[in-house]
């Protein structure tokens, strides 16, 4: 197909470019490298990305995935000892069988669809990337219908939920139902980080308390990765002497609070 090999038709008949998927090749090649050399830091120089990267993305795949796929143990930045899950392990031989079968179709439909490119810029217009740091996918779990707006709750892995409020139009323009899949993506610097809040009385309403992965501390900001029950990892930006009046360490406790109405809403 020439240029259009850069085209990929899935099994639902989606044309996608590897690297726009929640697992295409990229991410793939990372966690193999992560299970033969055992380090986020060697995986990442294997592959050609950044540290950081490699990192947010194991984030975006743990956060995604039914069940965490990368194991990490907290080691400063080289990244400590780093392994796949037996959910991981299994996710990179399906992927295998996967690829080896989409192969094999594409080699079949080639004659028959011709030239796809004109199909694949269209749909490449139409494509969303989300610069937010945080995505979660989660069920409704909820959906209270106010006169304007409605209160939806978002029920992730690790008996976690978040609540959005977001308008009843939205609501019926993504179609959202109890039980359907959906996404809630927050902006880490909408993320409050606090801690001690034992007894505080706070009106917003996600508080997420998780373990402090990773600190990247900066002149002005700092940024925290907060890892939540289940194998969720929210982000956010505080300043760094925010960080530095909480005391914020690797390995200690936090609480990521946010208001309903910073959490967007989607559907697939």
């Amino acid at each position: 197909m020439g240029k259009a090999q850069a085209v990929e038709l899935d099994g639902s008949l989606w044309f996608n470019r590897a690297e726009s998927k929640f697992l295409g090749g990229d991410r793939i090649a990372l966690l193999e490298k992560i299970d033969e050399l055992g380090s986020i830091t060697q995986a990442a120089k294997a592959v050609g990305i950044s540290y950081k990267t490699a990192w947010e993305m194991v984030n975006q795949i743990n956060n995604l995935a039914a069940a965490p796929l990368v194991d990490r143990a907290t080691g400063g930045k080289g990244g400590g000892g780093t392994t796949l899950t037996t959910a991981g392990r299994e996710v990179l031989e399906q992927f295998r069988v996967v690829q080896e079968e989409h192969r094999k179709f594409l080699k079949n439909l080639d004659q028959r669809l011709g030239d796809t490119g004109s199909l694949y810029q269209f749909l490449r217009r139409i494509s969303m990337k989300v610069s937010a740091r945080n995505v979660f996918n989660g069920t409704v779990a909820s959906i209270s219908k106010g006169a304007v707006n409605a209160e939806v709750t978002l029920a992730l892995k690790g008996d976690t939920a978040i609540t959005a409020v977001v308008t009843n139009g939205a609501i019926d323009n993504l179609g959202l139902k109890e039980g359907m899949a959906a996404y809630a993506i927050v902006k880490a610097s909408s993320v409050v980080i606090g801690t001690d809040l034992a007894g505080a009385k706070l009106s917003t309403r996600n508080l997420l308390t998780g373990t402090i992965a990773k600190l990247v501390e900066g002149p002005v900001s700092c940024e925290v990765d907060l890892e939540l029950p289940g194998g969720n990892t929210i982000s956010a930006v505080i300043t760094d002497g925010s960080a530095k009046r909480l005391g914020l360490k690797v390995g200690g406790s936090a609480t990521a609070l946010f208001k309903a109405s910073s959490v967007i809403l989607g559907v697939s």
